[in-house]
């Protein structure tokens, strides 16, 4: 299966080897069982404005800006598409929500394969659509000494946030590597799609709700059904990109 997918890839891409430098991962979904409070709090932000959008929705959204996912849903629902002042309000609103629910634990399995993955002198770098400081603040707490200042990119750092390849071409100038001396660990589609049009080989982990083909669809390499899954693996993936 491995070897079939890493063919594949460089064909499409005309490569002649991928060799592994750099690892890059989404936050939520992938090193953090978060999304679910991500999915609520903007279900419940968006209704105190007069926006719906469903709990199940968000997954979908996911790795988009605040301010595009909340003009996506004005455009759909008023036909126009928010003030500043309005999306600086409902993401307050949405980060408050958030903040207030119970703190999302690591997720299962993401431990264990960056300890791997720094063991191998690969570099990890965190490639996120959030902007929230206190969640940042929490991935080094949890992932000491993994994530350095210089290898993380934020909504802060790029213009155009997932699907838009920008993220994780950034990610690629932060860890100076090329597209094809690393892989992108992603759980969203969005997040799938801005790997793959990167040009870099890149890994769904299914941690949501959404079925396997939603992230089949956007062109992921692998993908696995959690990231211990993913972990278990790694061992038999790496050794073939080396």
């Amino acid at each position: 299966m491995f070897e079939e997918a890493i063919r594949t890839y460089l064909q499409t891409h005309r490569f002649a080897s991928l060799h592994l430098k750099a690892v890059l991962f989404d936050m939520d979904g992938v090193l953090f069982d978060s999304m679910k409070n991500h999915a609520a709090a903007w279900h419940e932000a968006m209704k105190r404005y007069h926006l719906h959008m469903t709990p199940e929705e968000a997954y979908l959204h996911e790795g988009r800006t605040g301010a595009d996912t909340i003009n996506i849903i004005s455009a759909r629902q008023r036909k126009e598409t928010a003030s500043e002042e309005e999306i600086e309000a409902i993401y307050q609103t949405k980060s408050e929500i958030f903040n207030s629910l119970p703190k999302a634990e690591r997720m299962p399995g993401a431990y264990e394969l960056l300890q791997k993955i720094k063991k191998e002198g690969l570099t990890p770098v965190l490639v996120t659509g959030s902007g929230q400081v206190s969640l940042i603040d929490r991935l080094n707490r949890s992932f000491p000494d993994v994530f350095k200042p210089g290898r993380m990119v934020t909504a802060f750092d790029v213009k155009h946030g997932k699907p838009n390849p920008e993220p994780y071409l950034t990610g690629l100038k932060k860890a100076g590597v090329s597209a094809n001396e690393a892989i992108v660990v992603e759980n969203a589609p969005l997040g799938v799609r801005a790997g793959v049009a990167a040009g870099i080989f890149t890994v769904a982990v299914n941690t949501g709700p959404l079925a396997d083909e939603v992230l089949q669809e956007e062109g992921a390499n692998l993908l696995f059904h959690s990231m211990m899954d993913f972990n278990n693996n790694w061992e038999n993936f790496y050794q073939l990109i080396q």
